[in-house]
């Protein structure tokens, strides 16, 4: 499922920022005693109690202002606020309850979403100050006195926002729906790709980068079986993301991709491959997803019998991090080979569920260490006493050893590849954990 999302909103210079680093556990928001100096929303993934969230930090709201730039960090807040699960409204005990709190906690009791009062820079351990009672006049509840220098109260208030959020059952994966994103850079033919499949026009498309801002879910069924459909965002390079909402719309993006189990990666064809389409895919690897590059626009690309053949041993060459990623090419316009890519996405889909026993998995280690004999260093070589197949979803295994040092990455890649020539696993990762015995 996607990560939920966790808010930290507040007027400038109450702590938000100092507030975030703390609970991600690093400095990744500019933190500096100076109001607006977070001026677009910054996000990170942070992990409490082994559950995992996505945190937001926002600039400052200033309600009522003239200046350009607080306007514009007031409506990055608002988006902030339309798009969590859980907000964190951070106040200040040194500077009291003001007009502005109250103003901010109004907009908050409008949006209806579970809101957390948060009352920092309570730096000294022990007693309460008795400042903190004035903060019920925000009619938000309780507040929790937090210090977000040393982190006093954190563990309190995260513990208070996953009250909130329900994590799905993992008995979801099993839904027969097949979920599948549909992830690239802007302009590729997302929107109409999914046009074409649901037959009809709920995505705008237009020939300009930046018209789909939400990840849109569309239900289908046909004779493949059935599917949901998730149009992103396109996401291009961090520095040509200027405006608020389409910053936004790229955390929704990812979390699109986590909650699939099938990413369809589009590239343009009469482009060709860009660094952009790399780093877009990269994130589907890491996820672990099973993945379908699919070259879009080739109605359009002028080509002859080697076309094809040529394109796709250079995106072949493009994406070897990927290499078990099928490549196919389409037309969203026309709907060519749409058939062909049901038929891709049910396949890796089964590949990503892929699991196998202990047993067999140890005679395709022994064969493989017979073969290539284990690397070795000043006289000591690798033992690799058996393996075993922890989870799906990318097939994941455990490789237990003599010495993790002694596993060299290429030698991982070498029993990896040994896995993949006996079972096929194409279109999906592999996951090998390396451990010593005993641990």
């Amino acid at each position: 499922m996607a990560k939920p999302i966790i808010a930290i909103v507040g007027r400038p210079n109450v702590g938000k920022s100092t507030l975030f680093n703390k609970i991600i556990g690093s400095r990744i928001s500019i933190v500096e005693d100076t109001p607006g100096v977070t001026r677009d929303r910054i996000y990170a993934e942070g992990e409490w109690l082994n559950k995992k969230f996505m945190l937001v930090d926002t600039g400052g709201i200033e309600p009522i202002n003239d200046n350009s730039i607080l306007r514009h960090i007031k409506r990055q807040a608002q988006i902030a606020i339309d798009t969590a699960d859980v907000i964190l409204f951070v106040t200040d005990i040194r500077s009291g309850v003001t007009a502005n709190d109250y103003d901010i906690a109004t907009m908050l009791l409008k949006s209806g979403k579970p809101t957390i009062l948060v009352v920092n820079k309570c730096d000294t351990i022990g007693r309460i100050p008795d400042d903190i009672y004035d903060f019920y006049s925000l009619g938000l509840g309780e507040p929790y006195p937090v210090s977000s220098v040393h982190g006093h109260g954190t563990g309190d208030i995260l513990d208070e926002c996953f009250k909130y959020i329900k994590y799905e059952d993992e008995a979801d994966d099993e839904d027969e729906r097949i979920s599948v994103a549909v992830i690239g850079r802007p302009n590729v033919g997302k929107s109409s790709l999914v046009n074409k499949i649901i037959g009809n026009e709920r995505m705008i498309v237009r020939d300009e980068s930046g018209t789909t801002r939400d990840a849109v879910d569309s239900y289908i069924e046909n004779k493949y079986g059935k599917f949901i459909f998730t149009d992103t965002a396109g996401m291009r390079k961090r520095g040509n993301v200027d405006e608020g909402v389409e910053r936004f719309s790229v955390i929704r993006a990812l979390a699109a991709v986590e909650r699939s189990k099938v990413c369809v990666i589009m590239i343009d064809g009469t482009v060709g491959f860009t660094e952009q389409d790399s780093k877009i895919a990269g994130y589907a690897h890491e996820q672990g997803k099973a993945c379908i590059i699919a070259v879009n626009k080739w109605d359009a690309v002028e080509k002859d019998d080697k076309t094809m053949n040529v394109m796709r041993q250079q995106l072949m060459e493009d994406f070897k991090f990927m290499s078990y990623a099928p490549i196919i090419f389409i037309s969203a316009l026309t709907g060519q080979r749409i058939d062909k890519l049901f038929e891709l996405i049910k396949f890796v889909d089964d590949q990503n569920s892929f699991r196998t026993t202990t047993g067999v998995l140890n005679d395709i280690l022994a064969r493989a260490v017979a073969r290539v004999q284990p690397p070795s260093d000043k006289g000591k070589r690798l033992k690799i006493y058996y393996m075993t197949q922890i989870s799906t979803r990318p097939p994941t295994f455990v490789a237990f050893c003599n010495n993790r040092e002694l596993f060299h990455f290429s030698y991982q890649r070498y029993i990896e590849n040994q896995i993949r020539e006996v079972f096929g696993l194409e279109g999906t990762p592999i996951r090998i954990i390396i451990r010593e015995r005993g641990e």
